[in-house]
């Protein structure tokens, strides 16, 4: 078994950060804010959630399909995810600020959503 360095932080926990953003066009928004509270590095997944694919799926088969199709419409189509991995709970504060202030003005309760895990290890990949 190899041995590999763990990144912790001061014994801290860490916590990824999980922002789904339905509000694409704020997403830059996002990224400069997270910059300026010295949260330096995010991953960022074009995503589509479940309702979307179904409501976009061709398939016509399935009576529930065209219903849902109705109901959802093309309101958020697409979406991006956007991860960070920060060293506790005080920066997941800032990040978690920098994302309700830039949403703020939104008026659209679908904007997007946020959750934090637990990291307990991080393992460099050389």
């Amino acid at each position: 078994m190899a041995n590999y360095d763990i990144f912790i932080v001061g014994g801290k926990i860490m916590y990824a950060l999980f922002v789904v953003l339905n509000e694409i066009d704020y997403m830059e928004d996002i990224l400069s804010g997270f910059v300026e509270n010295k949260i330096s590095g995010a991953t960022i997944l074009d995503s589509q959630g479940m309702g979307s694919a179904i409501a976009n799926s061709s398939n016509e088969d399935i009576p529930l399909f065209g219903k849902f199709r109705m109901l959802i419409g093309d309101s958020h189509p697409y979406s991006k995810t956007i991860f960070t991995v920060l060293e506790d709970e005080v920066m997941v504060d800032k990040a978690v600020e920098v994302v309700r202030e830039t949403l703020a003005d939104v008026e659209d309760n679908g904007a997007g959503f946020m959750f934090t895990v637990p990291v307990g290890k991080v393992y460099p990949i050389n």
